[in-house]
């Protein structure tokens, strides 16, 4: 019985940390222009458009990126990691190498006149991995490996 509450919080901790991930990128993707967004108010249209792309991204990421994660989750249920950063430094690492192997750091808007340019992607897509490997682990990795005893 341990095992599937386990596997039923891992499901769930997946979820968050796509959805988190998924508003990380959305919200980095958009800083360029961050001042034209929060003028529209908060009850506008825009608002509402910002959390359709981040529901939508998150769905996705999470079909992306379920093979190599489930393996990374394996691994650490299996070895019992427990560490934060363990899981930050893999969730920027996987959202890295996904990224620029299926080339969708080309589509986030690099402005040419801005500070950061071509770099801007990388951080973006790190930072999304490392808050999604954060969430994940405030949800399920900090217990990786107790159902085992």
């Amino acid at each position: 019985m341990a095992v599937i509450a386990r596997i039923l919080m891992v499901c769930l901790a997946y979820v968050f940390a796509c959805i988190a991930a998924s508003l990380v990128l959305t919200i980095g993707a958009l800083m360029p222009r961050w001042e034209e967004w929060t003028s529209l108010g908060l009850n506008s249209v825009a608002v509402w458009a910002v959390w359709a792309v981040v529901a939508v991204g998150a769905a996705i990421i999470a079909s992306i990126a379920a093979l190599p994660t489930l393996l990374a989750i394996a691994l650490a249920e299996g070895f019992a990691w427990r560490s934060s950063l363990l899981y930050a430094a893999l969730g920027g690492a996987l959202a890295l190498s996904l990224g620029y192997g299926l080339d969708v750091a080309g589509y986030i808007p690099g402005y040419a006149g801005e500070p950061g340019g071509p770099a801007r992607e990388r951080e973006v897509l790190a930072a999304a991995g490392i808050a999604g490997g954060f969430v994940y682990w405030l949800f399920a990795g900090r217990k990786a490996g107790f159902w085992k005893s």
